[in-house]
């Protein structure tokens, strides 16, 4: 028999449990997830029939428009004062990171605690510094937010509650996106948003990213999480 259930180590340290991504959306794959205990995540496209995701008790949590810009499709703002850097501590890029993303579909699993899905972005990202995956803009001598990215793929873009609402989206996002343009020397880069966060959606928009198609993402949890902090 086919297995459609791949395992997800990353998710797993995170809630203690077995995860596992599915690698197709077909009655099988969720027939098979049901016999399986631990945390799972289907991705399907809206054109999709999901019938057969509540017969199986899969329960919707996000869902995921990918924006994509050309290089010359960019728009570049300008803002002085603007730095990337290497050199950032650690612990600085950690915290933003605990308090930027609450957002995300694991926080919108009424399954998982907000101390697990803290503690999924919290670890992504020190994966990401040890993988030398991110860099940190200092604006003011101050480090002012960071953005994390892998090939044509923008992973995380966050920047310090203290900065924030002070207009500097824009320039920090285009900022970033050539910076990675310009590392990679990839012609096309990518993302991914959740429509739950239009404020980010319509700052890739502005800068001359266009949307290209989405998927719908459905979690099951067959069993139980641990529980405590």
């Amino acid at each position: 028999m086919e297995n459609y259930l791949e395992p997800t180590p990353w998710d797993q340290r995170n809630f203690l449990i077995n995860t596992y991504q599915l690698t197709s959306g077909i009655e099988a794959a969720l027939k098979q997830a049901s016999e399986t205990e631990g945390h799972f995540t289907v991705k399907m496209t809206p054109e999709e029939n999901t019938e057969n995701l509540q017969k199986y008790g899969f329960y919707y949590v996000d869902t995921l428009i990918e924006p994509v810009c050309r290089r010359d499709q960019l728009q570049h703002v300008e803002q002085k004062d603007i730095q990337f850097t290497r050199d950032y501590d650690r612990e600085e890029i950690l915290a933003i990171a605990g308090e930027a993303f609450s957002g995300g579909r694991f926080h919108r699993d009424f399954n998982v605690p907000d101390y697990m899905a803290d503690r999924r972005y919290r670890n992504w990202v020190n994966d990401l510094v040890e993988e030398d995956l991110i860099l940190a803009l200092v604006m003011d001598g101050r480090t002012a937010g960071f953005f994390a990215y892998q090939g044509d793929k923008i992973l995380l873009l966050a920047m310090h509650s203290d900065f924030r609402g002070k207009g500097l989206s824009r320039a920090f996002t285009s900022q970033c996106v050539a910076e990675q343009f310009r590392l990679t020397g990839h012609d096309t880069l990518r993302t991914s948003i959740s429509p739950a966060n239009p404020a980010s959606l319509n700052v890739f928009i502005s800068i001359g990213f266009r949307l290209n198609g989405a998927v719908d993402v459905y979690h099951k949890l067959n069993g139980s999480l641990p529980v405590g902090g």
